[in-house]
């Protein structure tokens, strides 16, 4: 089991803007230690004969092309036919403060 030196630890606490007393700087530096040791177990396994993966989930976009349809074009007429209230061609709508 390795253990971080302290000036590690103070260093890692002063990036996470953490105050360390001196008995939490011997605590971690042999929990980061320990942490550290299975980094290197990972580090040693044998990955050559998986494939990179970018996503587990196994979905596919679905694409489509875009196509423009001339033929459905709305007025704003026609938008506030449909519109629950309308009032000299705005939308009404209530009051909001």
């Amino acid at each position: 089991m390795s253990k971080l030196n302290p000036e590690e630890v103070l260093k890692l606490a002063r990036l996470a803007r953490l105050k360390l007393t001196d008995e939490e700087v011997e605590k971690y530096s042999e929990e980061l230690g320990t942490i550290m040791d299975y980094f290197k177990l990972l580090d040693e396994a044998d990955l050559s004969k998986l494939e990179p993966t970018s996503q587990v989930t196994g979905l596919v976009n679905q694409f489509r092309a875009d196509e423009v349809v001339e033929d459905q074009k709305a007025t704003p007429d026609d938008l506030l036919e449909i519109a629950p209230e309308s009032k000299d061609r705005y939308l009404k709508v209530k009051r909001m403060i």
